[in-house]
């Protein structure tokens, strides 16, 4: 072996049963470095997601995106940074001060706090132990995730009522509305997937889907539901009523000028970043490298960690690009169609496949079929059947009411028959009616 590559290769190779169980001060110290790389890492990432957006948005578009700020306009997002750090921060006479000093940082501290629970890599062995690659591994790592995210809406409320104006008012309400509607429906998509785990911990998620199949076959219907609910969850497009520019100028932030409203498009960002990682590690295997159980295998070594952590940033990232994708191709919900979607259908389809799901489960704990790759295949193929009921049979236009209301036959030939009766119908053109 070439000697310039033995020592970066013997620290890359620890094997994992010689290592002892890492100490109080080891378990700080990692902790402390672990808070300071995710942090920086996620901050960097959600400013250049901004410029991400602008380019991918003009590729969509055919057109230019940043381009004169730096390189390709990478320093762009440094630039919108500096002119906001610089702008006039303007407090409206009006305004009920203290909230509405504080409602930005109430909407974009949860954003950073979801992130301490979600594994990225394999663990890491070094010298002074086995060291597991998130930040918090606490053992109700879901249930974190979900009670922190819904503290986001105090933020966008509470900046609502403080602007003290019309318009923010409006955003405010129709955000906590939404997000009331759909964080129902999002917890209940998550049970299926804790019901195969046996734990709420995404450590066993992980562990569950390596050694069966991703739950994205396994709960076709439960991701399907998580998607829309993210979607709305984080006022993304086409669930952007909150902050609809046609009818309530910016929503929740119009009184917000300089850093103010810069945090609520960090922690829009940020909330994005952290639902993408949720997707990944609930339905799409977390840091699992796909079609090979190498990496999740003892003994765990520096090779295992790097490439376990380049298979969740692409995944991640995958998602970040569906989020922008999804914003300029679909145009936005009316308000009676948003609640109808939540209510009417996520809510009740959620509670129905618990059912389901469940019941699948337990025929076949029943029968004595371990929970490896056939139970997955079984998930699998009950999940394709749903599947096409759910999208083929079932939505035929008429689900999300009012969101389409079909003509029938005889409402055209009464309408057609009205036309012909009209006395304008002398003067129109036959061929195209103008």
């Amino acid at each position: 072996m070439n000697p310039t590559l033995a020592f970066p290769l013997a620290l890359l190779q620890v094997a994992e049963p010689q290592l002892p169980p890492p100490s109080i001060w080891t378990f700080v110290l990692w902790s402390i470095l672990k808070l300071v790389v995710v942090f920086t890492v996620y901050m960097v990432g959600v400013a250049l997601l901004t410029l991400a957006e602008r380019k991918i948005s003009a590729w969509i578009q055919d057109r230019h995106g940043p381009n004169r700020v730096g390189p390709g306009g990478l320093l762009q997002p440094a630039a919108d940074g500096l002119k906001n750090f610089m702008k006039e921060e303007t407090m409206p006479a009006s305004a009920y001060q203290p909230i509405f000093t504080m409602a930005p940082a109430m909407a974009f501290i949860p954003a950073l706090l979801t992130w301490a629970v979600i594994p990225f890599a394999a663990p890491l062995p070094t010298r002074w132990g086995l060291i597991p690659m998130v930040v918090a591994d606490l053992p109700v790592g879901f249930l974190f995730t979900l009670a922190i995210a819904s503290l986001g809406v105090y933020g966008i409320v509470l900046a609502g009522w403080a602007s003290n104006n019309k318009y923010a008012l409006l955003g405010g309400l129709r955000s906590s509305a939404q997000m009331v509607s759909y964080e129902i429906a999002m917890g209940m998509s998550i049970i299926p997937v804790l019901l195969l785990a046996g734990n709420v911990t995404l450590g066993s998620i992980i562990e569950q889907q390596a050694s069966s199949l991703w739950n994205v076959l396994n709960l076709t219907v439960a991701f399907f539901i998580f998607i829309v609910a993210a979607f709305a969850e984080t006022n993304r497009l086409p669930f952007d009523l909150p902050e609809a520019e046609s009818e309530l100028v910016a929503g929740y932030h119009t009184e917000y000028s300089a850093m103010k409203f810069s945090l609520f498009f960090i922690a829009e960002y940020a909330n994005m970043v952290t639902a993408s990682a949720l997707m990944s590690t609930l339905f799409f295997g977390g840091w699992d490298i796909p079609f090979t159980s190498w990496d999740n295998s003892t003994p765990y070594s520096g090779w295992k960690t790097l490439l376990t952590l380049v298979a969740f940033l692409v995944k991640v990232l995958f998602f970040l690009f569906l989020f922008m994708w999804i914003r300029w191709t679909l145009p936005r919900f009316r308000y009676d169609q948003l609640m109808s979607l939540g209510w009417r259908l996520l809510l009740p389809l959620s509670l129905a496949y618990i059912v389901i799901v469940a019941s699948v489960t337990l025929a076949l704990d029943a029968v004595g079929m371990s929970r490896g790759v056939a139970f997955g295949l079984v998930l699998f193929a009950v999940n394709i059947v749903l599947v096409v009921l759910l999208f083929f049979i079932l939505d035929r236009g008429r689900i999300i009411s009012p969101a389409s209301a079909r003509a029938r036959a005889e409402e055209i030939r009464r309408l057609q028959e009205l036309r012909r009766r009209s006395p304008l119908a002398a003067t129109l053109t036959p061929e195209t009616g103008d």
